[in-house]
Parts: C-alpha cells; structure tokens; sequence
C-alpha cells in the first residue's frame, strides 16, 4: 500500500512538474530564443521607411520589445491600397509566411511583470474524506457572487468532484461547484445554489493542463453563468430564483470548504464526492463581474472592488496532509489572440500572443539614417568606460547587431550603479549621440526589469535611486544638443519620461501598511509613488509637493478632496497614486522647438499691442496617475507651477496649461494639447491649472514682444474707462429724454432706444468686467452678458441699417410685420447665437486672463463673424444713402441757384456726402472698422478707443441734442408751461394740444388736421421752393435737416437729426396771435408752411 501510494505521489509531482514546465515555464525558452545569435537581419529599404526582418522566433510581448530597444517599432498593419504591394516586397526578399503586427490603440503593450504570477497551490493528491481547506473569512449576505480560480484537473477519475462548497445552518448546500469528466474528456461543471442545481455543462478539455475558471450568480430572476479561460461556456436564468417579487441572496457568516462537498456544517466530507487535482488563485466577489473583468483576472488581476475573499496562504485553514507548493505562472495576456501579416497571401489573422514567429521592426527612414551615423561617428568612450568599470558588457557598442538580454533585479542594479558612477565622474561633460542612445537603451531594459516576490525589496527602492540619477545626468542642460541630435531617433525628449513612469509602478511592492508613500528625488527630478486608502473615514486631497532645488520655489500636484470622495463613492477600497517630476532644463529647452509647440502657433492671437514671437515650455513637467488593479484610473487634478523663463524684460507671457498627448503625431513621440485644462489662477512667478484628466502636464508660456510701452498702455485703459463712463451717462440721459419728454412714437424711436439700451448695458458691463475676475462663476455671467449685450447692440445697428434702407428702397411690408422682424433681429438673434455659443463650447466660452470670449479658440468668432457681417450690411447702406443724398443735393442746386458758381456747387456736394456719414455713423456702427487697423500703428488705436468709447456721447449728441423731434418736444414743454401764464387767452391750451399742428409720425405724412389746414391756406398756392431756398443758407445758426429732393414719384427723404425748429420769439407770436383772431391771417400761412415743410418721409 505504501509503495502504491508512493507512486501515486511520483506520478502526480511528474504531472505537475511536467506542466508547469510545459504551459508556465515558457518564459525561459523564448529568452533563450531571444538571445540566441547568428541570424543576420533582412533590411528592406522604401520611399518612407526602412524595414528589418528578424527571423528568430519571439512571442508578440518580446517581438514588441526588441523592435522598441532598438529605436523602432513592430510592423504596423499596411494600408489597403499598399497590403498587395508590400507583400510582394517582402517575397521579394525571400520574406514568407506569418510576422507580428503592431496594435494601434496600444492594448497589448502592458508591462510583461504582470503576466509572471508566483502563487501557493494546493495539491489533492487523490480523492479523500479528510483532506480540505477552510477559508478563514467572514462572508456577508451575497445577492450577488463571482468566484474565480485557476485549476488543474485530475484525469485518473471520472466521478463527480467538490471543487468547492459553502454552507450555512439553513441550507447545507447553499453554494457550491461540482465537476466531472464525461465520456469524450470534458470537465462539465453544474452550480448550486439554495440546493437547486443547475445540469452539468461541458466547460474545458480534461488535458492535464492549467485552465482558469469562473462562476456567476445573481438573486436577480436567478441568472448564473460559467465561464472557462475567458469565454463563457454555459448560463441561464431561473436557478433558485424564489420569484421575481421575492428571490434570495445566498447566506451570509457561512463555512466555505475548498476541495470537500459539507454534508453537515463544516464536515462530514464523503470520499467519491471530494475533488483531486490542483487548485490556486481564489478570489470572491460580492457582485457579477462582466467578461472583460473575468478576461483581466485571468491575466493575474486582481479587480479589488467589492473583492470578499483574496487568494492569501494566511486566510487558509489547510488540513495536514494537504500540500502547498509555489508556482510561477505565466499568465496569457491581457488579449488572448494578436493579429499577424499573412505574407503570401497579402491578408491578416489571429494567433495566441504566446506563439512564437519572426517579426519585423520599421523605422522612419530619416532616424534609421541618423541611428546609422550616430553608430559611425562616435568614439564609444563612455561604453568603453562603463563596460572596463564594470568588467563585463553592460552596454554593448552597437544597436543594430546587439543582443538585448532579460535582466533580473540585481544585473540591473549593478549595470545602472557602474553608469551613474561614470557619469557622477564628469569625465564625458557632454554626451555623444551614440552615447545618448546607448543610455537610453540600457534605461529601457532597465524598466522591463522583472521584479519577483521575494528578492530582497531595499535593491529594488537602490535601483529606482540610480534610475532617477541617471536620468537626472542625461537631462543637464549641457546635453542639450545632443537630444535635439537624436530626437528623430527617439521620437522626441517625452521617451525619458515614459520610461520613468514604466520605472515608478515597479516601487509598489515597497508600500506596506507602515510605509504608504515612496519618493524618491534627485536635482531636477524627482518621482514617488503612494498607497490611497479609502475605507477611512477622513478623505482629504492628495498632493504631491516638489521642492525644486531653487530656494523658496516649489510645484504641486493634487487630486482634490471631492475626486478622492467620487473614488470611494465608485467602490473602490484603495487606489494606487504614482506622480513625477521633471524640472526646467534640457527636457524643457527640447520641448520648446518648433516641432514640439508648432500647435499653439496657429492658434495664438494678438490685440495689435503685441507681436507673437514663439511658444515656450515655461515650467517644470509634472504628471499623476491614479490605478487601481493596474488599470488607470480617469479622475481630474489640479497643478500649480512655477515659471521658470528668464531674460524676458521687454516681452509678454500668456500662460497656457497643456499636457503631452502621445498618441498625437505618434512618429514624432507625441504633441502638446490643451483639451481639457484650463487656467485657474495666473500670477508674474507661476499659473494653477485645472484638468479633467491625469497625465503628463507642463504650462507652455506665448511669448510676445511688447509693441506699446507701458505708458501707452495705460494710456489706452484710462481713456477706455473715461470714455465708456462717458459714453454711458450720455446712453442713460438720451433714453430718459426719448422716454420723459414725450417724443412722438416711431419705427425710428423704438429703435434707438433699444439700441441705446443695449449698448449702455454692454458698456456699463465693460467698465467693471476685470472685477469679476477672481471668481470664475461671476466672471463666466458677465463673459455671457457681455456676448449678448454687445451682440444686441450689434444687432439694432443692423436694424438701424434696414429701418434707413426701407425708408430709401420701398419694401413691400407692412409697419406692424417689420416692428416684429425687427424685434427677432435685435434681441432673438443674440440670443440664438450665445445659447449656440455655449451649448457647444461651454468649457472654452471664457478667456484665461480676462471676462471675454476665449480668444485661444474658435469661440471669438460667435463675435468677430456676425460682427463682421453687420458692419458689410450697414457700410453698403450708408453707400447707398449717400449716393441718394448727393443726388438729390445736385438736382437741388441746379434748381435752385442754376447760375452758382463750381466751387459753390462742389460746397454742396460735398457737405451733402459728409451730413450723412456724420449722422449714420454711430448708429450703423461703422466706426468699429478702425478695429482692423489697430496692429497697424498706435494712432490708430487711439482713433478706435475714442470713436468706440465716446459712441454713446455721439449719439446723445446728433440724436438728443440736435434732433428736430427731441428739441420740438422739450420746446412744446416749455411752451406748454409759459402758456398757462397767459390769463387773458380763453383756450391756449386747447391749440397747444390740438392734433392740428403735428405729424403723423408713424407713417411721415401730413395728419388729416394739419392736411386740412394746408389746403384751406391761400399761401399753400405758392411753391414751397421760396422757403426752402430761404433756409438753404448752410451758414445758418441752427444746421438744417438733410432734404433730398427726388423725383416726382418717390417722397423726399429727410434725415432729421441736424433739422432746424421753429423757433421759441416764432412760438410765442403763434401763441399770441391765436389768443387775437385778427392776427389769424398773418399767423396761419408761415404755421401751414413749417407743416408743409415738414411732410414726408422721416429718417
């Protein structure tokens, strides 16, 4: 009995050792493929690329990092139009078969530590009643359940196996996993729950092998499922589901048993029913984990978000004779199949990631060249002084013939303590560009480095201090030309930073319940990495605080109080928080050229005081990163950092906060956007910015040089603020005056007091708009009514223009139909536009520095196009009307002095031209065209800060003052108020307010009253000619209104701002002589003559 036993034993042990070194002990033989020497690369060459084929056999992850430590990058798929073609290029080289594809979006390209897994393994030799393992947890009520695991299944038997069982005093059977082999050599699984059970379900082959598992139930209406190596075998519903008014979660505080089925609480285990094989890696969750969750825990995940059980060594209860070993998996990859380049056939398809094929790698033809001449040119003093120092090949002299080896903990550290000895020496002051890239090789086999449970963790913290002081070395200013050398090769400055976050994940393992942050800093750059906690109670922001080497000059980086409590919120019990730091020197100066800030340059503007010079990397390059089960968290942060620019006395700086995007412009290693971020604060020293994201970060500072001084500067606000306040008291004393002195109703007068009305709430809003700029939520509402007031105001120019162009071209719409459309105009379609304007990009609507639109952006265009527009609409109408007014003004002079003399004539015409342009220009708003020509010279942007701020003081001017209808109508107060003096008149105020001496102002005609007084008046037979030829005198005290006497069949068209009024002696002989009928006669021919005067069409 005891030799069987003994053979069983020598059996079982060969069966796993075989295996384990079958399926999870590749590793070793595809290194050994790696370093294996002799195969000569096939290099291709094209009109843009150069590509080398390697013949030895790698899998994706290792084909994926050869071509990256060689400066290239696995084959990317070939367009459609070039598969055929590219194809038969590689036959032509003798190239068939299968080689690696790259991934676009970047899937596979996960760290290859995370796929080696070292685990206890329970061994059940052979089926028992005695051996179990209990595990040690305290299980709540589970309405939900996934529990996964890896195992190995005994194929010596074919009778049904208890995986695992849970069990609690109202139900024995209250969870549980049975297995069996069935004829054809299928494991079949069946579930149960609450005592029902679910039929048994092939699942995996009974092949000896490794195969992971997992099983999910929900009380909800009973649906479970069965996965097997990522897929989903088997699932259902209805499996002990009570009903849908009242289903049962599985028990809570029950006895989970691995290996044994309970037939009473915690024992009574029976022999056929126990389970023989191997078993590792259980995990439990209280909730249903989704496909690509079960596909990341079969990679060695761990999703610890509602995680109840842990696979642990310490939470087991494991019974004597049950054996644990350690086992190193090597777990498949985050995708279990990748696409492969079928070379004779030009088409794709899909293999196991693990499988081993050639590959080829592709460089861009202009780094594979400069590679090339780096290689020849250099004098390899510092590899030959590292590999002397270090007595062996530590870097190898060529990158092209290299091979590049897996490197354990302690090779890495001793390689990377002989370079940082060789470079600490100064020995080399500048580096080569071959000694540049060697550098960065070795940086790169560095952080692949696998780090193994068990080495010794204070080599691991030594290793990332030599890291971080090899980067510092490389990155000292007086390398600079030597990365700008071979940034083609390496695909920008960022490839040291990339490297560096690789590095920091490695610390992790040196976070215990003790030491829950790691940093690590050396000069100007610095790195850390801490463990979050979020089951405490007290939640607080999370900073990462740099002390640059310059004194009192520091950078932060948080994640707000309310993002960490929107984690905890999610689920998730800790996270793990990685930050680096890279301060102001040759990484920044790199960053700075003009392949690296050419985006910004098509977006930056210029107010006409400053002239745009460059873009400029200003500040250190700080970046955070949140994980949680090794995947990235998305959460927002906030950055402030200190401007590190000198030698700028005579320029000026607009901050801008930007990160480094890599999948922009990928051959060129990235490219900065802004999408995102935006900024908080800004002050001469530093910038705090706002991102909704985590990354790499940096402030890009615009550079200006300074077209105006600095008294000409303050000169341009003062006379802006003088002038606006100005302006708006005049806007605020002309709309009383339209509204209090009782000036007849009008299509005119609506509109200008609704244009009045809008400019002076744009104007009042601008003079204290830069107070709401420390609050960002005022200063968004004014930014917003700002947009809409100076739209409105934009707007009722427009209206202004169409009201005077209806008044000249006869437009088939009645009064009532154009006050409406009129209406839509000025206030409906500002509104449109802001509402549009914000509902599309409300994150970038306000400017950085002040409370306007964001010039930086396409949003100033909501502005600057309908702008635009209006000033062309109102320019050509005021073309218009003036071409009207001069002609008229000419028939008028020939008629009138036919006999004058050419200069007279030219007199007239030309002040027939300039009346116009004086009346119509602040209402049409034209005087906004000097805006253009600001950049051109400083007097003009004097001319435009006084033309635009003094617009309401001219508009109180020429529409107040000398307006014929507000002067009448101030005259007729005071008149009205003289006459009730007169005691020995019978009925003065009955003329004053009798209709029979006004206007129809709504129409321009004559009202019936004042029609009937002209016709029953004897002088009404004379032509009006005489009195207009006696007030046509332009030297006249009072000017007169512009008439343009046209053809017979149009109206006259008068623009009344300049008319000329009865006068207040012509008033009171009116008054008198209506109090005396005898002088009836003298006084109703010249009162019959103004209305005859004052007929027609009004503008």
């Amino acid at each position: 009995m005891f030799r069987r036993h003994s053979r069983l034993d020598l059996w079982f042990f060969s069966l796993l050792v075989s295996t384990l070194s079958r399926s999870l002990f590749a590793f070793a033989a595809l290194a050994k493929n790696q370093t294996s020497k002799g195969f000569a690369p096939v290099t291709i060459e094209t009109s843009r690329h150069m590509y080398e084929y390697v013949a030895t056999a790698l899998d994706w992850w290792h084909a994926d990092r050869y071509c990256e430590q060689r400066f290239s990058q696995l084959l990317f798929e070939p367009q459609d139009s070039e598969q055929a073609s590219f194809s038969k290029l590689l036959q032509s080289h003798h190239i068939r078969g299968s080689v690696w594809l790259n991934e676009r979006d970047g899937v596979l390209h996960k760290p290859k530590w995370r796929r080696d897994h070292i685990v206890p393994v329970l061994v059940f030799r052979d089926k028992t009643d005695t051996k179990y393992v209990k595990v040690l947890s305290d299980f709540p009520a589970l309405p939900a359940v996934t529990a996964c695991a890896h195992l190995q299944w005994d194929t010596r038997t074919q009778e049904i196996a208890t995986i695992f069982s849970y069990a609690v005093p109202a139900f024995i059977n209250e969870f549980q996993l049975r297995g069996f082999v069935d004829e054809e050599g299928f494991v079949r699984f069946a579930l149960i729950v609450h005592g029902h059970h679910s039929p048994y379900l092939p699942v995996f082959r009974a092949d000896g092998h490794w195969h992971h598992f997992c099983v999910t139930w929900q009380q909800e209406n009973g649906t479970w499922a069965i996965y097997a190596d990522g897929k989903r075998r088997a699932s259902a519903s209805g499996l002990c589901a009570v009903g849908p008014s009242a289903p049962q979660a599985i028990y809570g505080q029950g006895t989970f048993i691995i290996g044994q089925d309970q037939d009473s609480l915690g024992g009574t285990f029976r022999e056929k029913e126990s389970f023989s094989g191997n078993i590792t890696d259980l995990h439990i969750w209280q909730k249903v984990l989704g496909a690509e969750q079960i596909e990341k825990i079969r990679s060695c995940w761990v999703v610890e978000q509602d995680l109840v059980f842990g696979w642990s060594s310490n939470a087991l209860e494991v019974e004597s004779t049950v054996q644990q070993v350690t086992a190193q998996f090597l777990c498949p990859g985050p995708v279990e199949e990748c696409r492969v380049f079928e070379v004779g056939s030009s088409g794709f398809s899909y293999t196991s990631c693990l499988q081993s094929l050639p590959f080829i790698c592709r460089y861009r033809k202009d780094a594979y060249w400069q590679l090339k001449k780096a290689q020849l040119e250099s004098s390899h003093s510092l590899v030959s002084r590292v590999n002397t120092l270090a007595e062996r090949t530590v870097i190898p002299e060529n990158f092209f013939t290299s091979d590049i080896q897996d490197m354990n903990l302690s090779v890495a550290l001793g390689a990377l303590d002989v370079l940082a000895t060789v470079l600490r020496g100064g020995e080399t002051p500048v580096l080569e560009s071959s000694d540049l890239l060697a550098v960065l090789q070795l940086l790169k086999q560095v952080s692949d480095v696998e780090v193994q449970e068990g080495e010794e963790l204070e080599m691991l913290e030594q290793l990332g201090q030599y890291y971080v002081e090899v980067t510092e070395l490389i990155l000292e200013e007086q390398n600079i030309e030597t990365w700008s050398s071979v940034s083609q090769v390496i695909r920008g400055p960022m490839t040291v930073v990339e490297l560096c976050n690789r590095m920091v994940s490695h610390l992790a393992p040196l976070l215990t319940a003790g030491r829950t942050k790691i940093t690590i800093q050396h000069g100007n750059v610095g790195m850390e990495v801490r463990k979050l906690e979020l089951s405490r109670q007290e939640l607080s922001s999370q900073a990462y605080l740099v002390q640059s080497p310059e004194k009192g000059r520091h950078d932060l980086i948080e994640v707000p109080t309310e993002e960490v409590q929107s984690l905890k919120a999610r689920g998730l019990r800790r996270v793990l928080v990685k930050n680096m730091w890279f301060g102001y020197g040759s990484l920044q100066r790199c960053l700075s050229g003009a392949g690296s800030s050419a985006v910004f340059q098509d977006v930056a503007a210029s107010d006409g005081g400053q002239k745009y010079l460059s873009t400029t990397v200003g500040t250190a390059v700080i970046s955070s990163a949140l994980l949680s089960d090794y995947q990235e968290i998305s959460t927002s942060v906030r950055y402030r950092l200190q401007h590190r620019v000198q030698d700028l006395p005579d320029k000026l700086v607009g901050p801008i906060c930007a990160f480094w995007n890599f999948s922009l412009s990928p051959d060129a290693g990235g490219m900065w956007s802004t999408a995102g971020c935006s900024v908080v604060t800004s002050l001469p020293d530093s910038t705090t910015c706002f991102c909704n994201h985590t990354t790499n970060f940096a402030v890009l500072l615009q550079v200006y040089e300074m077209q105006r001084t600095t008294k000409e500067e303050l000169t341009l606000q003062t006379l802006t603020f003088i002038g606006c306040g100005v302006s708006f008291c005049a806007l605020i004393v002309t709309f009383i005056l339209f509204l209090a002195v009782g000036v007849p109703k009008s299509e005119r007068t609506t509109v200008h007091k609704n244009l009045i009305f809008a400019l002076a709430a744009a104007e009042a809003l601008l003079m204290f708009s830069e107070l709401a700029k420390t609050n960002q939520v005022v200063c968004f509402m004014v930014t917003a009514c700002l947009h809409l007031f100076f739209m409105a105001a934009f707007s009722w120019m427009l209206v202004e223009g169409l009201l005077l162009w209806s008044k000249v071209v006869a437009v088939n719409m009645s009064e009532d139909r154009r006050m409406k459309f009129y209406y839509v105009t000025g206030w409906g379609l500002p509104v449109v536009i802001v509402g549009v304007t914000l509902a599309t990009s409300f994150n970038k609507y306000v400017a950085d520095n002040h409370c306007w639109l964001n010039i930086q952006t396409n949003v100033i265009w909501a502005f600057v196009g309908p702008v635009l527009f209006i000033l062309a609409v109102n320019t050509f109408v005021l073309f218009r009307v003036v071409m009207v007014t001069v002609s008229s003004a000419r028939r008028r002079s020939k008629m009138l002095t036919p006999n004058s003399s050419l200069e007279n004539q030219i007199g007239i015409q030309i002040w027939a031209t300039a009346k116009p342009i004086l009346v119509l220009l602040p209402v049409l708003g034209l005087t906004w065209v000097c805006g253009v020509l600001v950049h051109l010279s400083i007097i003009w942007a004097y001319a435009f800060i006084v033309l635009n701020s003094l617009q309401g003081l001219y508009i109180f001017l020429v529409y107040a003052i000398y307006n014929s209808e507000v002067r009448n109508a101030i005259q007729r107060m005071k008149d009205k108020k003289k006459a009730l003096s007169f005691t020995n008149c019978s009925h003065p105020i009955n003329y004053l307010s009798s209709p029979r001496n006004t206007t129809s102002w709504e129409t321009g005609k004559l009202s019936p009253c004042a029609a009937e007084s002209a016709l029953s008046s004897p002088v009404q037979k004379d032509p009006p000619v005489k009195n207009i030829t006696n007030k046509g005198n332009f030297g006249a005290k009072i000017p007169m209104g512009i008439s343009s006497i046209m053809s017979p069949e149009r109206p006259a068209v008068e623009l009344t701002a300049f008319k000329s009024s009865v006068s207040k002696q012509g008033m009171l002989r009116l008054f008198s002589r209506r109090c005396h009928p005898e002088a009836l006669q003298l006084s109703s021919p010249q009162w019959t003559h103004e209305q005859g005067r004052n007929g027609g069409i009004r503008e």
